[in-house]
């Protein structure tokens, strides 16, 4: 569990305590009423909890990629963040990554690299990359074999980034083997001959 999350748990502890002390001391002596008062609450609660699975498009937040196996043509819907988000397998690991033509490699976390079969403690952090994030060693890699659908490629350009990743990029070292690559209403087509 992140800071975040333990943060966000911590909050929520101290709200449920507040809003319990205050029942008690609303309803004290009265503890039949303050029960009736929280189950309809509960109810209410997890009636919205509901509603709102069952009334939002909660599959945006999953990497969605549509794979045109015949034509040897990929598209990729963007996401709510504004990002492509597309999953590979990597050495016969399935990998989260975001699309970043900036990126000149593919450039793998360390928990990522680990998925693929690639220890990255025994890797030579000899390279360094700038970042939003300020510079960062990198250890370069060859991908073993990168899967999209039925597109399979071997032997890939990558590196394994030495710092904090949230997600894995898919540089130019991959789009570079297709031969158009194109953002048009919202997708990222890709496209081999």
């Amino acid at each position: 569990m992140g800071s975040t999350e333990t943060a966000n748990l911590i909050y929520l502890v101290l709200l449920g305590v507040f809003i319990g002390g205050g029942m008690l001391m609303a309803f004290r002596g009265q503890l039949g009423a303050m029960l009736r008062q929280a189950s309809a609450w509960a109810l209410i609660f997890a009636a919205l909890i509901v509603g709102y699975g069952l009334f939002t498009d909660n599959r945006t937040h999953l990497p969605r990629t549509a794979v045109f196996q015949s034509e040897g043509r990929v598209e990729i819907p963007r996401s709510r963040d504004g990002h492509y988000h597309v999953v590979l397998d990597i050495n016969g690991a399935p990998i989260e990554f975001i699309v970043d033509t900036g990126a000149t490699d593919v450039v793998l976390s360390r928990e990522d690299a680990l998925r693929a079969g690639i220890d990255p403690d025994n890797l030579m952090f000899s390279g360094m990359a700038r970042t939003a994030n300020g510079t960062v060693q990198t250890a370069p890699v060859r991908l073993r074999q990168v899967e999209l659908g039925s597109l399979k490629d071997e032997n890939i350009r990558a590196v394994v980034n030495g710092g904090e990743m949230r997600r894995s990029l898919l540089g130019m070292s991959y789009l570079n083997t297709f031969d158009r690559i194109e953002i048009n209403d919202g997708r990222l087509v890709l496209e081999r001959g």
